[in-house]
């Protein structure tokens, strides 16, 4: 092999560090995760068999099997079947757990029966990262992205899936019986093994008819009218390509737009955004550790109650109005082109007539007030502002609150772009983490403790990148 680089003959002796120690690099992130679990208090966290039974066989230490996971996730190895074998070759692993390898089973149990804790290591150092003034900015980008779940489409089922199955199974029960006619009429021995064929089809289908109809009486008390098997508590939710979709979860999230660290994170197995908002920035807030917080969001956010809710809080939102006005799309006069008077209670025109509130109502479980004035009958602009008799614009109890936000949103013209590039990122590098399957484990318990898992080696890679491996570990010991 001339002219290229040649490796050293297999049966060469060589001589080796005298001990694991001295492969690990004084830089290597693994030096990060022993310190980190090592100063950890697993009791407070709630970790299980902190303190070891009297009798019976001795058990690993939780701290080695959350050092595996931790290290496992770190680098894109999430089934316990591969830590089982990289703790027995890797040599990394080998130095983190003093060489131990536990099996897969012990692994995977120990994840399954420590989800609380573990998803408490998480909020546990997004504590270390509010200590370390990490979150001096207080601003924080909302979004939530579809995770798939360990279920197929197959496996998920809807009043309109279920009754399209039916209609497919009745049309072949009925194409059957016609081939039967067929065959009595023209008796063989070909045609009598056909018929058994056809005759086993129909029997098979009517199970199918069966399982069916069971499944639409659940489908019928369900809340939400979907029926999902291999994962219950996974949900078939719409995707932004038109009628597309696939069963997942749906993961909430707030990033700091300073050093993009997660600083909160939920799973949720409910397909809208809306309703999420309020829960998500209380949350960051209270991870950050401040009480003058702003979150942004986009348009899918947009709910009212949840803008009040953060404004009660103290939680600055700036969250953009969808553009679902039926007037302006038939380009009438929008309800944003009337101009409210506040010291008067009143709406102004184009016409420069005032719109008086008339009544009061409750709609949606919300207070609105309707305004409308008497000169709309014969307005010269009623054909660009209404077809009805006179135009009328409600306004909720809370409208001063959105109003508010509208202005906030003018004066940062660049909020939604600033939110675009600090909140997608993370998902796209978790989601590339994870693989073409996403999620490996079942139940909105078990994948909440995945994610957990997930956003702590993202936050973890973000600090080692930010800070360095030497001064987080000093700020590990020193806490």
């Amino acid at each position: 092999m001339k002219r290229f680089i040649e490796g050293e003959h297999r049966t060469q002796a060589i001589l080796l560090p005298d001990c694991l120690d001295d492969y690990i690099t004084d830089t290597n992130p693994v030096r990060v995760v022993d310190v980190f679990v090592d100063e950890l208090n697993l009791g407070k966290l709630g970790f299980e068999g902190v303190n070891p039974a009297v009798t019976g066989r001795p058990s690993y230490h939780p701290c080695i099997l959350l050092k595996i996971y931790i290290y496992g996730y770190l680098n894109r190895i999430q089934s316990s079947r591969r830590l089982e074998r990289e703790t027995q070759r890797n040599v990394e692993l080998m130095w983190l757990t003093n060489r131990l390898a536990p099996d897969f089973k012990t692994i995977a149990n120990f994840r399954k029966d420590n989800g609380k804790a573990i998803r408490s290591v998480c909020k546990q150092f997004i504590e270390l990262c509010r200590r370390m003034n990490l979150f001096s900015e207080a601003i924080v980008a909302v979004d939530g992205s579809k995770f798939k779940a360990v279920n197929s489409r197959d496996n998920c089922f809807t009043q309109a899936k279920i009754k399209f199955r039916m209609k497919q199974i009745e049309e072949n029960i009925n194409q059957y019986l016609l081939d039967l006619d067929m065959a009595d009429k023209h008796e063989s021995t070909h045609t009598n093994h056909k018929v058994l064929r056809l005759q086993d089809r129909i029997a098979e289908l009517k199970k199918q008819m069966q399982a069916l109809q069971a499944l639409e009486e659940q489908i019928q008390i369900s809340p939400d009218k979907q029926i999902v098997l291999t994962d219950p508590d996974a949900r078939f939710m719409a995707t932004s390509k038109s009628g597309s979709g696939m069963v997942a979860y749906n993961v909430q999230s707030a990033v700091d737009i300073q050093h993009h660290l997660i600083v909160a994170h939920e799973v949720t197995n409910i397909a809208s955004d809306r309703g999420q908002l309020s829960a998500m920035a209380k949350q960051a807030q209270e991870a950050m550790g401040t009480e003058d917080l702003t979150a942004l969001a986009d348009r899918g956010y947009f709910k009212g109650e949840e803008i009040l809710a953060c404004d009660q809080a103290g939680i600055v939102a700036l969250v953009p109005k969808p553009l679902t006005s039926n007037n302006r799309a038939e380009g009438l006069f929008d309800k944003q082109d009337f101009i409210y008077m506040a010291d008067q209670d009143e709406y102004r025109c184009h016409a420069g007539q005032s719109l008086i509130k008339r009544f009061t109502s409750i709609e949606q479980g919300k207070l609105q007030h309707t305004y409308w004035s008497s000169a709309c009958k014969h307005c010269a602009l009623k054909a660009k502002c209404t077809h009805s008799t006179e135009r009328r614009i409600k306004r909720w109890e809370h409208e001063e609150v959105l109003d508010a936000m509208q202005l906030r949103m003018k004066a940062k013209p660049d909020a939604m772009l600033l939110r675009k590039q600090t909140v997608e990122h993370p998902f796209g590098t978790i989601k590339s983490w994870m693989g073409a399957t996403h999620f490996q484990t079942r139940s909105l318990e078990k994948v909440s403790t995945e994610m957990s898992l997930h956003v702590l080696a993202y936050n973890l890679k973000r600090v080692i990148k930010i800070l360095g491996i030497q001064p987080l570990m000093h700020a590990m010991q020193s806490g």
